[in-house]
């Protein structure tokens, strides 16, 4: 079955929050090789202002996933997960990321794009904090293949 071009506008009900620890930033900065002190030790995110450790930009794809699963869920999108590759990744920030957020994320299709077989589908990951406040709009597209015929 192809991409359903009705998910298109599709917007889905926020996400559960998730609170950010402090180990999980540490061991998502060790992951993708963020060095910089600022990720691992409270002391040195807090001389810069921070109340604790500072997630590395990408960190908002842990939970920008949660959102990319209710997607993938829909027994209507046409979307097959074995035949799915995330082709293209962007965030846009109003603040950093830091342990002890309680982050909340609300996705909605925006668009699709066809190319051949396959399909490019874009959502936005509205990820926002618990008084409600933008955190990060984390973008992804996702190239549907049309998998065995």
């Amino acid at each position: 079955m192809p991409v359903n071009p009705e998910i298109v506008g599709r917007e889905f009900p926020p996400t559960a929050p998730y609170l950010v620890g402090r180990e999980k930033v540490r061991e998502f900065a060790r992951a993708v090789f963020a060095t910089d002190p600022q990720h691992t030790d409270p002391e040195a995110a807090q001389a810069l202002g921070y109340p604790d450790v500072v997630a590395p930009p990408t960190f908002a794809m842990v939970v920008q996933d949660l959102t990319l699963q209710q997607l993938l869920a829909e027994p209507d999108s046409g979307i097959v997960l074995q035949n799915v590759l995330h082709a293209e990744q962007r965030f846009r920030y109003t603040r950093h990321i830091v342990a002890g957020d309680e982050l909340t994320a609300r996705l909605s299709v925006t668009g699709i794009r066809t190319l051949g077989g396959n399909a490019m589908v874009t959502s936005d990951a509205e990820i926002t904090d618990a008084e409600g406040g933008h955190v990060v709009t984390a973008t992804s597209v996702l190239l549907v293949g049309e998998g065995d015929k």
